[in-house]
């Protein structure tokens, strides 16, 4: 015979229930409305003209907009200058980021201070960052240049927003705003390693050098997956420095890919088409997507072969 159902039971797991979505609710609308959607209408759009409201109806043109970014020069050396950009701060952030972290963590005197002053500028915006920057970096009146001047240094002043300089100054503006980030993470890593296996391999004869390279930093391998991993999405998604400091010029020898795709949207200087091409925007924007995403699993299949190994 069938136990007959307890309707306050039924009624409080029901409560409990729209509880639990009433929670959830709010996040999934915003992130249906701000992620998903905008991703569905990039898609769309990939395969019409469409100049943005007010420009009339938008017009089906089928690939064209995808044969024509194959055939666009300045978008591809776009790519380039995104894994130069990318490459470039990862090669001075990671090294320097564990070098701080690793000292604050042995010199445990004022660390809390020297941390959150090495944090301070990834809070700071980003705009206000690039605009410090430009004004340390001018060429003509610039703090950099003075400094170096007076140091004796240089002679003249060096155009470091000129083509031949412009991507460094990127990188260095990069590196100071994402260090104290990083560092973070690292502190995170190095505080897990075990002190018995640091201890054991002293004893043994090891140096610290030896130490650092053969038990430290193997032991940090799944926080440095997630560092490398971030500092890798974040090259492709960079775009405020960039636009502040030089809008992806001289000539574009600064301009990225997320850069490039976003002029097409918003234009941002008079040298710019003033009509948005929102069918064109988004074919980079979605192949831009592809080859981040190509980036990535690469990334992810040599991790795990690198854990297979050791």
């Amino acid at each position: 015979m069938k136990q007959s159902s307890n309707p306050a039971l039924g009624r409080k797991k029901l409560k409990q229930a729209l509880e639990a979505y009433s929670f959830l609710i709010p996040n999934l609308i915003l992130f249906l409305s701000c992620s998903i959607y905008p991703v569905l209408w990039a898609l769309k759009y990939v395969f019409y003209q469409y100049g943005g409201y007010g420009t009339g109806t938008p017009r089906f043109v089928g690939l064209e907009n995808l044969a024509r970014v194959f055939r666009d020069k300045v978008y591809w050396e776009s790519i380039v200058h995104t894994f130069t950009y990318g490459f470039g701060k990862i090669l001075i952030i990671i090294p320097l980021a564990f070098f701080l972290a690793f000292l604050l963590n042995t010199h445990k005197r004022g660390h809390g201070a020297v941390q959150s002053i090495i944090f301070l500028p990834t809070i700071m915006s980003s705009a206000v960052m690039g605009l410090v920057f430009y004004l340390l970096f001018n060429a003509y009146n610039g703090e950099i240049n003075q400094y170096l001047m007076k140091a004796h240094i240089i002679s003249q002043p060096i155009n470091w927003l000129g083509k031949d300089h412009a991507m460094t100054t990127l990188i260095i503006t990069a590196v100071w705003g994402g260090l104290g980030n990083y560092m973070v993470y690292f502190i995170a890593g190095i505080q897990q390693v075990s002190t018995d296996a640091i201890e054991s391999a002293r004893i043994d004869g090891a140096n610290r050098l030896q130490t650092i390279w053969y038990i430290m930093i193997p032991m940090l391998g799944p926080i440095l997956k997630i560092i490398l991993m971030l500092a890798i999405t974040s090259a492709f998604n960079d775009i405020t420095n960039v636009m502040v400091l030089t809008e992806g010029g001289p000539n574009n020898a600064t301009m990225v890919a997320s850069l490039y795709s976003y002029q097409y949207f918003f234009p941002i200087s008079a040298a710019q088409a003033t009509v948005p091409q929102y069918g064109y925007g988004a074919a980079l924007s979605v192949v831009t997507a592809c080859i981040a995403g190509i980036v990535t699993v690469f990334y992810l299949k040599l991790s795990k072969k690198l854990d297979d190994i050791y």
